[in-house]
């Protein structure tokens, strides 16, 4: 083998009960370089990752470790092997503060520190619990705590899913600058951008196997998603609906002066029936407290919502579901029963109701969350516990929640957050 490949992975096999998430999957990473590893949503791209890392044990197949085999048994035993992972959620306890989080993985403080600056949190208290910390704060920490440890080969795994457009820029050219220090780097992503600035190879999974390998140059979108899906398809332009004519609609949604604490401090919108409204704005400008607002979570401090024409003042999420206003969160695992299936996932919102307390509707409730499985395309093989799906599809779920239920207004925090094409 040459001297230069840190890792290489071949033959790798694992299954979940009757699930088969890997068959034959391979992976190698020389010095210096980054490899995207792509696949669609359940292509088992996340369970490949937790296997080279020791999380999970693999059925069969072999890990080399710069040429020598090696029997990963946990993450620390990875670690000491040079392998360190960012996992696609948090890996820290939300219970204790940044300090003791760094206490407990025998992080290096000063190097972590200077790595968190480097990313772009400049003001970040180590006293801070860690439940008090954005996702996107979030994020950055897990992903200086990794650096802080000095690995031969990075795993970051969906990293930047969850980040906006400023630390994504920052996080890639830190992660550019220690390839080219020699590091190696396996890069989970569905971003074909993020992808095309930052790899230099991209290692394709479909249903468990490794499909094909390719070098990162123009054009090569097209074939990556083919290799992917198993199909072509068009990813050309998609042509932008009309706006729908507002003049003298009611707006659905209307906010007029509002103010929230810490941030926000004077929002004006009007949302009309068939509209999509974007939010656009850098990490901690106000947009976390604002959605609060307007799911019922906080109470502003000043200024009014309408909704059709009528103002409204929510003391609960549920006051704001009352009123057709419906949340999903950023954090997918705020939204989901992790330890029950997705139909009960889905179905939920349909026997919380109070008012509506009695024999359920069975058959109704079925069709409905079997149309919005369907119209999201959500891998079910491992539907018994919602956590074993992927990320992608645990989003999907909380999407689909809402989608069986009926909604009027969706409040829609980085919906598509791990979700593949």
């Amino acid at each position: 083998m040459n001297d230069s490949v840190l890792l290489d992975a071949s033959g790798v096999a694992k299954s979940f009960g009757a699930v088969r998430a890997l068959t034959d999957a391979h992976l190698r990473v020389a010095e210096g370089e980054v490899v995207a590893l792509m696949g669609a949503n359940g292509a088992g791209k996340s369970t490949f990752v937790k296997i080279i890392t020791g999380a999970l044990k693999p059925d069969a197949g072999q890990v080399l470790i710069r040429g020598q085999e090696a029997h990963v048994g946990s993450p620390a035993e990875a670690r000491r092997s040079g392998l360190v992972p960012v996992y696609q959620e948090p890996s820290l306890i939300p219970d204790l503060d940044v300090t003791d989080n760094l206490r407990l993985g025998d992080t290096p403080v000063e190097p972590f520190r200077h790595w968190v600056n480097e990313l772009g949190i400049k003001t970040l208290r180590l006293s801070t619990m860690i439940e008090d910390l954005p996702l996107a704060t979030l994020r950055i920490v897990d992903l200086a705590r990794a650096l802080a440890s000095a690995p031969d080969v990075l795993l970051l795994d969906e990293m930047t899913a969850a980040l906006p457009t400023d630390l994504v820029e920052r996080v890639l050219a830190v992660v550019r600058a220690k390839a080219d220090d020699g590091m190696g780097v396996i890069y989970v992503s569905h971003r074909f951008t993020e992808i095309s600035e930052l790899c230099d190879r991209a290692s394709v999974l479909r249903d468990g196997r490794t499909v094909g390998e390719l070098d990162i140059e123009p054009g090569v979108e097209d074939r990556a998603v083919e290799l992917m899906l198993g199909q072509k398809i068009n990813l050309g332009s998609r042509a932008l609906a009309a706006r729908r004519a507002s003049t003298g609609q009611t707006p659905r949604l209307r906010v007029k002066s509002l103010a929230a604490a810490p941030k926000v401090a004077d929002v004006s919108f009007d949302l009309y029936a068939g509209e999509v409204l974007g939010i656009v704005a850098l990490e901690g400008q106000g947009q976390d407290e604002l959605f609060d607002v307007l799911a019922g979570f906080a109470k502003p401090t000043a200024g009014k919502i309408e909704v059709d024409g009528k103002t409204v003042a929510f003391s609960h999420p549920a006051d704001a579901i009352a009123n057709g206003l419906t949340f999903v969160p950023g954090n997918r695992a705020e939204a989901l029963l992790s330890q029950r299936s997705v139909h009960e996932n889905i179905a939920l919102p349909f026997s919380a109701r109070l008012r509506n307390w009695g024999p359920l509707r069975s058959r109704r409730e079925a069709e409905r969350v079997r149309h919005a499985i369907e119209k999201l395309q959500i891998d079910t093989r491992a539907q018994g516990e919602v956590q074993r799906l992927s990320g992608g599809n645990q989003q999907k779920v909380t999407i689909g929640r809402w989608l069986a239920t009926g909604v009027e207004t969706l409040l829609l925090f980085d919906p598509t957050r791990g979700i593949d094409v």
